[in-house]
């Protein structure tokens, strides 16, 4: 029989259309019948096992992975969409409007209202299905992941997509690490933040952007001595349970993938290469009267103006006072080609490799390619962009007495056994200036924080600092040129000044009102720096230090075990919880800090392979 074109046309289409919905169904009822394991297969293509943990440098959890679960609808089994729609409302936190539009009007039968939900919702849906016969409505078992600090260090742990591989931060860097292996788990990332210091960091970061009413603010820590990342706090944040609800700007980890001029605290790293090189001298001096000013071989005339007029200044008092004018002078003294070489020993102009993957190698153009007024610019801090991290790196070579450590953000890499794999380094440590070089240079940033410097409010009673503030102009992308209403403020402090152990960094950006670092920054760096030197027990007059033999016992902790049947952990600490996240058999999922107070199943209950154990701490 011969069908018109059309009648062709349509049975075709309609047997296609058949045949998509019997898959549909089929796929449906095969996840009803069969659902998946989580924690061993993820029905979205993510692979069997269990991602591995992140961790801060103390072994408390950054990122674990969990059950989560997608939840769906079967249209076909709805009897009121409007009524479901209302009783999975408040359960999943979406309009019930919305929920009743994806069920009425989607073009296929199988119909997902909400991916990765957690264990309440889970467990509130099925409730609701068990009281009030929810028809319709199927759960989904999946893996995911959870990070029980929330937005802390957010932009550094990163966070997963929906088949639970890395996106963003550690979670992308470290995918081949994290992601299960053939033995079905996934290794520990180990990382040198120290949640303690982070939230010191966040937490003044944060006052100190309300205050402002800045546009964003850094602010980090590293020991200088091993290139630890102790803190490195980048706000706006985001909580990585919630990528939804973050912005772009929010999950960028900016500290190390921003590039901003960095203003007057780059003359330490300037001076330094200067003095190092032999081009001036701790007694050479110049004269400020305001400005610097200089007539090329062209007949161009260069004026760099100066926060004021200092007379005659030397290395120390240009760092003090922070003299455009002193440092734009010195650095005349000073082949083109040859001052390059030693910023770029410092390490501008290239990648730290500190672990981010989107790390930014900053802007620093060859020599060959500067203009006679490149030089002294670059000296204070204009015609070079930085990121922050590369700013910690060059501050370690002041503060280990020319030695550069490069900054790390991961330390090691643990098999799911506790095995030690790898231990992450940056790169070897090497000398770019001579000791006497940077104990002068540190020297002179302590007397930044006297009553004549610029750095006077980040004093701190009874222990030196080593002090450099810092203000830049930001460029209008719009004109090319500096905006009058758009700056940096930034401060940084090597403590304590004669042997540091520790480096803050705080940088203020486009803050509203008084914009000088020395006002608005230094002041942070005081409070975050009072709190630490308590917090790592850095000595001071009153940290007094006690002796002592150099070790101490201390009582065997209970190992937990489940057999037959689920214990009592009331009272538990979670480091003696962390070995039953090892096990393959049961997802425990642990909630707040400090001991055991609550439990679900309760103490007694039958143990059955991949049962879900929920602690929640006090």
């Amino acid at each position: 029989m011969n069908f018109p074109q059309e009648r062709r046309r349509f049975l075709v289409f309609v047997s296609l259309f058949a045949l998509a919905a019997l898959a549909v169904f089929v796929r449906y009822t095969i996840l009803m019948l069969n659902p998946p394991e989580a924690g061993t297969v993820n029905p979205s293509g993510g692979g069997f096992g269990e991602r591995g943990p992140i961790l801060d440098r103390n072994g408390r959890i950054l990122a674990l992975q969990t059950r989560l679960g997608n939840i769906s609808v079967w249209r076909p089994e709805v009897a009121d969409a409007e009524v479901l729609a209302q009783e999975l409302s408040p359960i999943l936190e979406i309009p019930a409007g919305e929920i009743r539009d994806r069920i009425s009007f989607s073009p296929s039968d199988f119909v997902y209202i909400k991916k990765q939900v957690d264990q309440s919702v889970i467990r509130a849906i099925e409730n609701a299905k068990a009281q009030r016969q929810i028809r319709g409505v199927s759960i989904e078992p999946v893996v995911g992941r959870i990070y029980p600090e929330k937005q802390l260090a957010g932009q550094i742990v990163g966070f997963v997509g929906d088949v639970n591989r890395g996106l963003a931060g550690i979670e992308y860097a470290f995918e081949q690490e994290l992601a299960p292996a053939g033995n079905g788990q996934g290794n520990q990332v180990i990382l040198t933040i120290d949640t303690g210091v982070q939230y010191i960091l966040e937490d003044i970061a944060r006052k100190t952007m309300e205050e402002n009413q800045a546009e964003g603010v850094m602010f980090l820590a590293m020991d200088p001595r091993s290139g630890d990342i102790l803190g490195s706090a980048s706000l706006p944040g985001f909580d990585p349970n919630d990528i939804r609800a973050s912005s772009e700007i929010s999950r960028m980890d900016r500290p190390a993938i921003w590039a901003y001029e960095p203003g007057s605290v780059f003359k330490i790293y300037s001076l330094a290469a200067l003095l190092d090189a032999g081009a001036i001298a701790e007694d050479t001096t110049f004269l400020c009267n305001g400005r610097y000013e200089r007539i090329t071989s062209r007949g161009e005339r260069i004026v760099i103006n100066c926060l004021g007029a200092h007379g005659r200044v030397s290395a120390r008092e240009i760092i003090i006072y922070s003299c455009n004018a002193g440092a734009a002078y010195a650095a005349d003294r000073l082949g083109a080609g040859s001052f390059y070489d030693l910023l770029r020993d410092f390490g501008f102009g290239a990648r730290t490799g500190a672990g981010n993957p989107g790390e930014t190698a900053g802007f620093l153009r060859p020599a060959a390619e500067w203009s006679e007024r490149s030089k002294p610019t670059i000296a204070m801090g204009q015609e070079i962009a930085v990121s922050a991290i590369q700013m910690l790196q060059a501050a370690a070579a002041i503060a280990n007495d020319g030695v550069l450590v490069h900054p790390r953000v991961v330390s090691r890499i643990l098999s799911p056994e506790g095995k030690i794999l790898q231990n992450y380094e940056a790169g070897p440590p090497r000398r770019i200036i001579r000791q006497e070089t940077a104990r002068a240079m540190r020297r002179y940033m302590a007397d930044v924080t006297s009553i004549i410097g610029t750095g006077w409010r980040a004093n701190v009673e009874d222990l030196s600092l080593a002090v450099k503030t810092g203000t830049a102009q930001i460029i209008d992308p719009a004109t090319g040129v500096y905006s009058d209403t758009d700056f940096i403020a930034s401060c940084i402090a090597l403590l304590p000044a004669e042997a540091p152990s520790l480096v803050l960094y705080l940088v203020i950006v486009k803050p509203r009102g008084d914009y000088l670092g020395g006002r608005i920054a230094a002041p942070p760096i005081r409070e975050a720096a009072e709190s630490l030197i308590d917090y790592l027990g850095i000595p001071r007059g009153r940290n007094p230090q006690i002796s002592h033999p150099g070790s101490v016992s201390l009582p065997p902790g209970e190992t937990l075990t489940i057999s037959g049947s689920i214990p009592d952990f009331t009272g538990s600490s979670k480091r003696q919880l962390l070995p039953l996240l090892l096990r393959d058999d049961l997802q425990v999922e642990i909630n707040g800090e400090g001991w055991v107070k609550r439990q679900s199943p309760a103490p007694g209950t039958p143990f059955s392979p991949g049962m879900t154990i929920i602690l929640e701490l006090e």
